[in-house]
């Protein structure tokens, strides 16, 4: 007898006769032989527990397209009332990680119609000089949205920063207004109830990557409501707005962090795994739940020899062996990272309506 994760081939004494037995599921097997069925019908089998389903790709990449696409047709819309969403962009400073990041966001707003307005600064900008300039758009009717690419200077006081752009244009989500309304649960008698299930129709703006995460597991048909969600990580970013969107779901949701105890005996008992702790790989696939559904966000660089940049991009979750066990999961790169600029889009698009 030959045994591997998803196969058991038995041999008879007679070397003619090899069976097969392919394990599909928890339940049931199929078989194939070279001989047909009668010969083999003396041949007791028992149950095979092992699994030859390989997880889904949640896909990112064509997901966040087809947002794109449902934006340029309602911009090209508010265009025809004379109405053009705007994106106005600070970077500080040369980091070509962000300089690509805003070269990303520029491309894409071209690409739905948005207009964009870029304001470089050099790294030595003072506090002063950038208050001012945010000023200045929060006055502006055309601008509807406003990003300071992160990180800023270590001079500079990034709360102070982004606190300073109007809630109304504050298109990442961070304004202390705009997390305080995505944690209000409005529960009580006589609040005004709103639709989670539409995003768009929410009347603030929320975090761009948690929105996201939800909007693809929305797109891949993943109920959320009554389901054991597990977020890992509580940055102000990701984690806390993600679990709160989960929860405005109706998901059950459990924080787990640095200071957590027994974290994959929680992470195990999670319908939905949502990974946001910035460490490569870490979740590991006897972390997961047979079946479950991933929503990896970390995207770290770690050495690879052979890539041609002398490394390659993973998330926060071992790929290769989660695919073995959980039922549809999210690549890196390819599933989070297209999904924060079409919310980006989306939430300047959102402000250009109800402005």
């Amino acid at each position: 007898i030959e045994v591997s994760p998803t196969t058991i081939k038995i041999f008879r004494l007679k070397p003619a006769l090899l069976t097969s037995l392919a394990a599909t599921s928890s339940r049931a097997f199929v078989f194939s032989a070279r001989r047909s069925p009668p010969a083999v019908r003396n041949i007791a089998f028992q149950q095979v527990t092992s699994r030859s389903m390989v997880a889904t790709d949640i896909d990112g990449k064509a997901i966040a397209a087809a947002i794109r696409k449902e934006i340029k047709d309602e911009v090209t819309a508010l265009k025809d009332q004379n109405k053009v969403p705007g994106l106005a962009v600070i970077l500080v400073g040369s980091r070509r990680d962000s300089q690509t990041y805003v070269r990303m966001k520029k491309k894409a707003c071209e690409e739905c119609g948005i207009a964009s307005f870029g304001f470089d600064y050099d790294e030595s900008v003072t506090q002063e000089e950038l208050l001012a300039k945010i000023a200045e758009l929060n006055a502006d009717p055309n601008v509807h949205g406003i990003l300071v690419q992160l990180p800023l200077p270590a001079h500079l006081d990034e709360n102070a920063v982004l606190d300073a752009v109007h809630v109304s244009k504050d298109v990442d989500g961070l304004h202390p207004l705009n997390t305080a309304s995505l944690c209000s649960t409005s529960t009580h008698v006589g609040a005004t109830k709103l639709n989670w299930k539409d995003l768009s129709s929410v009347p603030f703006h929320i975090a761009c990557t948690p929105q996201g995460c939800i909007e693809l597991l929305d797109r891949s048909g993943v109920e959320m409501e009554g389901k054991n969600a597990v977020v890992i990580g509580r940055s102000n970013l990701v984690g806390m707005p993600v679990a709160m969107l989960l929860m405005h779901r109706n998901a059950t949701v459990t924080i787990v962090h640095s200071r957590s105890q027994n974290v994959p005996d929680i992470v195990k008992k999670a319908d939905i795994v949502v990974a946001a702790v910035g460490r490569a790989e870490m979740v590991k696939a006897d972390w997961l739940r047979e079946g479950s559904v991933v929503i990896d966000v970390g995207i770290n660089s770690v050495d690879d020899p052979e890539a041609k940049r002398g490394y390659r991009l993973v998330g926060d979750v071992d790929y290769a062996s989660a695919k073995e066990v959980v039922g549809m999961i999210t690549p890196v790169p390819g599933g989070v990272g297209p999904m924060t600029i079409a919310m980006l889009l989306r939430n300047t698009l959102n402000g250009c309506r109800r402005a």
